[in-house]
Formats: C-alpha cells, structure tokens, sequence
C-alpha cells in the first residue's frame, strides 16, 4: 500500500500527550439549520456530525487536554453573519456531554488567546465560525499562524473538510508539530482504505445524484476496481443519451459534458468487462421504477462489499421516493460490507426506515471529500499529518512566498 493512502505513518489522538496541554480539535460541525424562528433562532435539523465528534471529545477531556475547537458552518463569505454563528452547535454541544461549553465572539485575537490560557483541564472553548474571516479559505499564512497559536496540539476529525487546502485545515496542521487525526477520520480511513485496495467481491457501487462530470474522476477510480456498476437518479439521463437512449418525457437533456463523461465510463467499463446497470423504467424520471428496483436488488444480493454515493431519484419528495428508499432497505437485509458517502445518501437511508441506517457498516460523514479520496491520490488534511519536520517547514516557505507574490 503506498504512503498516500496508508494509515502507518499517521498519528492518532491515542499517540499524543494531552492532558494540561491546549488541543487545536478541527471538527465539522457543519450541521443543516432550520430557517429563523420569531425570535431568529435557528434549530439544528440534524446532528449526526455532532453526534460522531464526541468519542474523540469524550478521550480529550478523559486526558485532561485543555478543548479549542474550530470549525465552519455554511457558506458566510468570509463575513460575519449572525445567522451562521455557532451559538446552536454551542448548546447542542454542552448537552450531549453534559457540561459548559463556551462559544467564543471570535476564533483569533489577543483576547481569545487570553481564554484559552484560563482554560482549565477538561473544559471546552468553541471559536467562532471560521469562514467568518476570508483569510480561512485563501488558507492565509498569518491567519494560519495566530490559529496555531491557540493549540499545542493538533487533532482533525474533519473528514469533511479534509480535502481543503484552508488555514485550519492545513495551514495550522503544518506549524504544529504535535498532531494527529482523531476516532472519526481513522474509521472513516479504514472503511475507504478497504474499498480501495482490499474488497472482499464481487464489488459493486451503486451511483445516483445528478451530474457525472463532478465525480468522474472518483468514478474512473471505481471502475477499475469494482465488479459493476449501478446507475440511478438524474445520472442516469447522462448514461441513456450517451447510449442514444430517449429520456423520460418532460425530463431535462443532460449538459454535454455530462455525457461525455457517461460515455467515457461506459468506454472503460466495457474495456474493462465491468457491467454497467442503468434503469429499466422510472416513476416519470425523477425516480427508478419497480422494474428497476428488482433488477438492482437481484444483482447487489450477490455482493459482498457494496459503496452507495447519490440518492437513486428525487427522495425529497414522497411522490418519488419508493426507489431509493426501497434500495436502502433491501441493503440493510444484505450480508455485505455496506459503505454510504455523501450528505443527501445518508440522509435518504435515515429517512428509509426504522432500523435501515442502523444495519449500514459505515455511513460517511465526508461528503465531497469521499469522493476525492476514492480518486485514490490522497487528501491535503491527512497528507499534511504525515509530513516530518524539515518537509513541513518546506511547505510553510513555499505558501509563505505564494503570499507575498
């Protein structure tokens, strides 16, 4: 396995020295909000990803570490919305550990460095809102430096962001000596780094969504490592014009390079002897018919490791609903190692019943990272933790001069 991808040269928060030292923890608690109430209060909709940082959380403050964590929430534009505040992720927090967690008005400056100084052993500071500062996402070296400042040690659990190049994701990992990756990032390494280097088969990857052109890469590293592929959702539409197929009456031609991309695939597939499934009938285009849901389940039964990234039609709406939701159940009475990615993915299994997400092996966290991980070159967040010291000082020069250029 080559450096890119193994986890051996990867610390994890169980290799480092916690207690009475100040832990930078990067999380993604970028969790979906409800719109303002009367009194403009936004509710958390869903809190998986809370939910999924607080093993890690549980260890620091069991260790004695001294918490600052960090993290984004929404699109705010490199300014201060009160709407995206993390004031919500703040109380959600402090319930589900049953202590006080204290959200800071800002994530740098003199005085939250004073506050981090007056933490105590196993109490929590939250900054606010990264992208509050547009210096976050141009990964900005002296913004990287006065976070780096707040930790003496530092942890991500950020699977979601990994695949960023932003301050707290790798500008403050490459000037901290001291760092790992945290329980969540280390099993969703395991999951992915069995998918693509060790399946147990047949293989198949089960892809929905809408465009092909924004996974293609992620999908050209599949191909050549499963035993088929599935295709449902808008997706489809790319694969059947690209077949010379007609499309459902009343659904939107595919973009062009949308079917360059499904014809590109299906080129290499069929190189390849890879079986390509795409749907048999729809429920008027917005979701795979019953034809097609007994097709996909008679073949995923023969599996023994199954990926799903990309609801298999419109789930959102009850009326086009049954296809993906019926999959998902039909999956969880499956024995195969059964591995979900993507936002909209999870969120249709948890919808698709009682007991359905329950029965999953992994359910990701990451998102679009999922996807660039399985392109199979890496990611900057968990690449940056592998670095020794003269290559991180190296890293630190070169974006230092990108700067001042």
């Amino acid at each position: 396995m080559s450096q890119t991808t193994s986890q051996s040269n990867l610390k994890t928060i169980h290799d480092l020295k916690l207690t009475g030292k100040s832990l930078f923890l990067r999380l993604d608690f970028n969790v979906p909000l409800s719109p303002p109430d009367a009194s403009g209060e936004r509710a958390i909709e869903d809190d998986s990803r809370i939910q999924e940082a607080l093993p890690t959380l549980r260890y620091a403050i069991e260790k004695g570490a001294r918490l600052v964590l960090a993290s984004h929430l929404g699109r705010p534009g490199g300014k201060k919305r009160p709407e995206l505040s993390l004031e919500p992720v703040a109380h959600r927090l402090a319930a589900l550990l049953d202590q006080e967690v204290t959200l800071a008005d800002d994530c740098t400056g003199d005085g939250i460095e004073l506050m981090v100084q007056g933490l105590k052993n196993g109490q929590i500071l939250l900054l606010e809102n990264l992208r509050f500062h547009p210096e976050e996402e141009a990964n900005d070296p002296d913004f990287s430096k006065r976070l780096a400042r707040l930790g003496q040690v530092y942890i991500t659990d950020a699977f979601g962001t990994a695949h960023r190049k932003h301050a707290s994701t790798y500008g403050v990992p490459s000037l901290i000596l001291e760092r790992g990756m945290g329980f969540l990032i280390e099993k969703e390494l395991r999951f992915f780094d069995t998918l693509l280097h060790q399946p147990k088969r047949p293989f198949y990857a089960v892809l929905g969504g809408s465009k092909v052109s924004d996974k293609i890469k992620a999908i050209e590293s599949l191909v050549r490592r499963v035993d088929g592929i599935l295709v449902g959702g808008s997706m489809a539409h790319a694969f059947w014009a690209a077949q010379g197929d007609s499309l459902p009456a009343g659904t939107k031609l595919p973009k062009q390079e949308d079917i360059d991309a499904a014809r590109s695939i299906m080129r290499d597939a069929k190189r390849r002897e890879i079986k390509v499934l795409t749907p048999l009938d729809t429920n008027n285009g917005f979701d795979i018919g019953p034809k097609t849901v007994q097709k996909f389940i008679d073949v995923l039964s023969e599996a023994q490791t199954i990926f799903w990234n990309g609801p298999l039609g419109w789930f959102e709406k009850p009326e086009y609903c049954s296809g993906t939701f019926e999959i998902a159940k039909a999956l969880a009475e499956m024995k195969a190692i059964k591995i979900a990615g993507g936002g909209e993915t999870v969120s249709a299994i948890k919808k698709a019943g009682t007991g359905v997400a329950e029965r999953f092996d992994h359910l990701s966290t990451g998102g679009g990272a999922v996807l660039e991980y399985l392109e199979g070159n890496g990611l900057p967040g968990i690449d940056i933790l592998r670095l020794n010291q003269r290559q991180l000082i190296q890293i630190q020069s070169a974006f230092e001069e990108s700067f001042e250029e």
